[in-house]
């Protein structure tokens, strides 16, 4: 059974930084793109950031230059460090792994979420 499992949520002060992991299991990690989305209260869930499985990068625009997607093929984890922190990144994270198979199907799995509050 694929499982998704963050950590590293919490409560940090407005400036602060956190680091975020998502360590999967029972899928072959190195093929699939990686994700962080996030969901505030009332709001959508969007994307943060992704990492294809050749390590390109791309980031909404409000955390460019203060967060950072990395992966670690061989500890099938990914992580987001997280720095400069605001109170607008306070939100629900969540790890996304994707998988297309050509124009054919798409294997996704979500992990459970992770809390990140931020205190101004």
């Amino acid at each position: 059974q694929v499982q998704l499992v963050e950590s590293g949520g919490g409560l940090v002060q407005a400036g602060g930084s956190l680091r975020l992991s998502c360590a999967a299991s029972d899928i072959i990690f190195s093929i699939y793109n990686m994700g962080w989305y996030r969901q505030a209260p009332g709001k959508q869930r969007e994307l943060v950031a992704d990492i294809t499985r050749t390590s390109i990068t791309n980031y909404e625009s409000s955390v460019k230059g203060r967060f950072t997607i990395s992966r670690d093929n061989a500890k099938n984890t990914v992580y987001l460090q997280m720095n400069s922190l605001k109170a607008e990144d306070t939100a629900v994270y969540y790890c996304n792994a994707k998988y297309t198979v050509g124009l054919g199907p798409v294997y996704e799995y979500w992990g459970q979420g992770t809390q990140v509050t931020v205190s101004s």
